[in-house]
């Protein structure tokens, strides 16, 4: 569990195919947190485990399915990436709860840069019924408020926007994101079980 609050950008420094995946080599700069190894780190909005830790570089194995789900497959030599360690129980809880499972990729539609920093997102479909304003979202592992949901001519929700603070923009890699972009986006884990919950109950009651 993670709380979507980037600790420190990160840079890929090597992406070797493995039989199940790949391994993902990070450089972490200044950050000064060593994880034990097998700890849970959020890269980019992935819950990736660490199986081989040095001052300042770590290493994980990226399955073939995680690859498939999110931007991770992309990455190269050079790639910025977001990090976070697992929250505690005595964690100041200053984003919302993010799990680290990506519900799916998404294209960036437009970008607003200047005073009033805006980004545009095309929602994959698994998403849009979670989409709420002023309900949380997770962008490559960055806690954001929607700030407006995104709808078609027909009322049909396609995407949203978010607004990004100064601050945002220089503690994580969206300063970076263009149009076309693809990002990692989870859903707020609330809205995902209730709704789980209500879908359950209409379908035994037949509706």
């Amino acid at each position: 569990m993670f709380t979507g609050l980037v600790e420190a950008v990160g840079e890929v420094r090597r992406v070797e195919s493995t039989p199940a995946g790949c391994r993902l080599e990070i450089d972490t700069g200044e950050w000064d947190y060593v994880p034990e190894q097998g700890a849970s780190v959020c890269v980019s909005g992935c819950c990736l485990t660490a199986v081989s830790i040095e001052p300042g570089l770590l290493r994980f194995d990226v399955v073939h399915r995680t690859l498939e789900m999110t931007t991770l497959g992309v990455f190269q030599q050079g790639s910025r990436v977001n990090l976070e360690r697992a929250a505690t129980l005595d964690t100041l809880l200053g984003g919302h709860l993010v799990q680290g499972h990506v519900d799916g990729t998404a294209t960036v539609a437009g970008v607003q840069e200047g005073g009033d920093w805006r980004i545009m997102i095309r929602a994959p479909e698994a998403v849009r019924p979670h989409l709420v304003d002023r309900g949380s979202i997770a962008i490559d592992g960055v806690s954001l408020t929607i700030a407006r949901v995104l709808r078609n001519p027909d009322g049909e929700v396609e995407g949203f926007e978010v607004a990004l603070i100064p601050e945002t923009l220089a503690r994580t890699t969206l300063a970076d994101r263009k149009v076309g972009d693809e990002v990692n986006l989870e859903a707020d884990a609330m809205a995902k079980m209730i709704a789980a919950h209500v879908e359950r109950i209409l379908a035994d009651r037949g509706d």
